[in-house]
């Protein structure tokens, strides 16, 4: 419990992945990919619960061996490609409410976000508390300023491609732009129910480091997890 709130910390992992067969338990530096989080959850000591919402029972057998709790198997219609996380999230809420067990605080840590660290669950459950949040959602500065970006046409001629205020003014000066980076999304339980999403007037963005953001879709993605991964363990081991 934290500050008299009870607190739910929900990983959320299907067995079925079409970007990257398998990646939830995909060895990422000699643990499998989910394991990251669930220890991350764990390390931070905010939950009063943290649970594998899941349908498949190789992720349901490490998820355990890692310290989460996994009380059911999710059922095939709420495992789908285009199941919204939403329904996966009221699925869950109603689960344990079903027994008597509720929440104030929901945390949705997504497993593709492994160097998402304790540290950040605690100071973005810090920020929630500080502001007097709704919602917390974490996001970092972009890789590439939406400036510099644009659809095309079907000729590919570049006419008005970038507006004027991006050819003249330096890269330096653009003002700074950021992103949802899929690693932490909070809420209070309350009012995600009534409104079944987590932004609103009330809802504060997170800031984390951008090595701290890789989202795991694809090989590509994976291989710079890995590279990053072995960077923090290796200046962890020497002090």
């Amino acid at each position: 419990m934290y500050k008299d709130k009870r607190i739910l910390g929900l990983i959320p992992a299907r067995g079925g992945s079409k970007g990257l067969a398998g990646k939830n338990i995909r060895n990422l530096h000699g643990k499998p990919l989910i394991g990251w989080t669930i220890e991350a959850g764990k390390e931070s000591g905010c939950f009063d619960t943290l649970m594998v919402s899941t349908d498949s029972e190789k992720i349901a057998e490490i998820g355990q061996k890692y310290g989460a709790e996994i009380p059911y198997l999710r059922h095939a219609k709420m495992s789908g490609d285009t199941t919204p996380i939403m329904d996966v999230i009221m699925h869950t809420l109603d689960w344990y409410g079903a027994r008597a067990i509720n929440f104030d605080i929901i945390v949705l840590l997504q497993p593709t976000s492994p160097l998402r660290n304790a540290h950040d669950i605690k100071r973005a459950l810090t920020l929630y508390t500080e502001r007097d949040a709704r919602a917390v959602v974490s996001v970092c500065r972009a890789e590439h300023h939406p400036f510099w970006m644009n659809t095309l046409p079907a000729d590919g001629c570049m006419i008005d491609f970038l507006p004027e205020k991006a050819l003249n003014t330096p890269r330096q000066q653009l003002p700074s732009y950021y992103r949802l980076n899929g690693a932490l999304y909070m809420s209070d339980t309350v009012t995600m129910r009534n409104t079944n999403t987590f932004f609103g007037p009330k809802t504060y963005a997170y800031i984390m480091e951008a090595e701290h953001s890789v989202d795991i879709d694809d090989l590509l993605d994976f291989h710079r997890a890995e590279l990053l991964m072995q960077e923090r363990v290796t200046r962890k081991s020497e002090g």
